[in-house]
């Protein structure tokens, strides 16, 4: 798509907002209904998208990508109209006679800027609190995942038309025009160096953004763990999506004094979800492409690879893998690794190793394995993070009822229920002053017998 088309398309929504359309509440929930309606119509042709884009089978694809955004839909569509509503607030003294309150207000013009690793979700997530929130939405679902960006336009022009929400396909090209363009608000999941890029482009407009990036999430074991139940679940969180996901344990840092009986439940754990042939397993799926199929097999140090590691190039495929004696100094830790390997690394001190968290970049997602209720509270309150899990990996994100988001260089702003109808709108505080009754103290010429009345609805 040309720039000048993307403009139109940007003009024509920036209209239909102004006609003040989107904020009749009703409106927004016969659009959410619509396309919840659509979804449902088409879970087959959802999960045969995601299959081709990233192997993900049909009970993956539902259980992590299109029942999560039903999930939201329903949440928006029961919530939409109280969330709506204007909320009073108390007026001070000094202002009597008024009435106070906070009118949520959508921004306008939004665009959603989605990743390739769940195409489906981190795109229909946000338009649904985007629309939940009274804006018109333009989405840019990422070129990685064709066949699933594809399919979004074609759902989205059966529910919406093009001044409402618009779908723009395309790469690099693409996205440059479009953070070219004057947006009223920017909602963009990816990386962090593509975030930055994003950043940079909304200051020249003063547009606000929220950034969904990544980042290393450290996943901690410490030694009174149930360590057959925290494998379970860290090898169901780690190789989920073949270990493309924002909030997987990048990493274990678990009690030098566990490392071993926790490695040995960790490959009967491998063994028991993805069989002793992971690669044969049809429910196990691939890497998103060669340029990123190549980069995780270069992170890999044969020395340290303890289990897994076998790749078949033909099928972008990376069984899953294990990597012991691990160091900062490794290639593995230096990036975020979005792929099927997980390190693992040992300490003595919990307190040094969690000052070691601290002084890196602040991760997305922080997981902590303990029995010990102080030991989880510790680690909670003193690292640095998005979310997390206590005795369990990535579900933090699975909820409408808490914000999902980053914090420092893992993102800004938090979405899902309630906090993302919140990112999509501008709070409007606002005070109705009565006109039967006019305070004259605050007017000049000042006078002393007022000072004391000052005082006293101004401490």
């Amino acid at each position: 798509m040309t720039e000048n088309e993307i403009g139109k398309i940007v003009e024509r929504q920036r209209a239909f907002f102004r006609s003040g359309a989107t904020l009749n509440v009703d409106y927004r929930i016969r659009a959410l209904e619509k396309l919840r309606r659509c979804i449902r119509e088409n879970e087959k042709e959802i999960a045969r998208a995601l299959y081709k884009d990233l192997g993900k089978s049909a009970f993956e694809s539902y259980m992590c990508e299109t029942g999560l955004v039903l999930d939201e839909l329903g949440y928006m569509l029961r919530h939409a109209r109280a969330f709506s509503r204007e909320k009073r607030v108390q007026t001070p003294l000094a202002q009597f006679a008024s009435r106070s309150f906070q009118k949520p207000s959508p921004y306008g013009v939004t665009l959603v800027m989605s990743p390739w690793n769940y195409p489906f979700l981190l795109t229909l997530d946000p338009l649904v609190d985007a629309i939940a929130a009274g804006n018109t939405v333009v989405l840019k679902p990422s070129a990685y995942s064709p066949y699933t960006g594809e399919l979004i336009g074609k759902l989205v022009a059966e529910c919406f038309p093009k001044k409402y929400v618009a779908v723009i396909t395309g790469g690099r090209a693409e996205n440059a025009c479009l953070l070219r363009e004057r947006f009223d608000f920017i909602f963009f999941t990816g990386s962090q160096s593509v975030g930055k890029e994003v950043m940079r482009k909304a200051a020249e407009h003063l547009t606000p953004v929220a950034l969904e990036l990544g980042g290393k999430s450290p996943c901690i074991v410490e030694r009174s763990a149930d360590l057959k139940l925290a494998a379970r679940r860290i090898v169901f969180g780690k190789f989920l999506n073949c270990g493309q996901t924002c909030v997987a344990p990048d990493y274990i840092c678990c009690d030098r004094g566990i490392k071993d009986a926790l490695v040995s439940e960790l490959k009967k754990e491998l063994i028991r979800q993805y069989g002793r042939k992971p690669l044969e397993n049809p429910g196990y799926g691939k890497i998103i492409n060669e340029k990123h199929f190549d980069r995780i097999c270069g992170l890999l140090d044969k020395n340290k690879v303890i289990c897994g590691g076998e790749s078949r190039r033909e099928t972008l495929q990376i069984e899953p893998v294990i990597m012991d004696n691990v160091t900062y100094e490794d290639a593995v830790m230096k990036e975020e690794i979005f792929g099927p390997v997980l390190p693992v690394m040992t300490y003595d001190s919990l307190d040094k190793m969690l000052k070691e968290i601290n002084e890196g970049p602040h991760p997305l997602a922080l997981y902590i394995f303990t029995k010990n209720p102080s030991v989880a509270k510790k680690v909670t309150s003193l690292c640095s993070f998005g979310g997390g899990c206590v005795n369990d990996t990535v579900i933090h994100l699975a909820t409408s009822h808490m914000g999902f988001g980053g914090f420092g260089e893992s993102g800004m702003g938090a979405y899902h229920g309630r906090a993302g109808f919140d990112a999509f709108s501008h709070y409007k505080s606002i005070v109705d002053k009565k006109l039967w009754l006019d305070l004259p103290m605050r007017y000049q010429p000042y006078r002393e017998s007022y000072e004391k009345l000052l005082h006293l609805f101004l401490k």
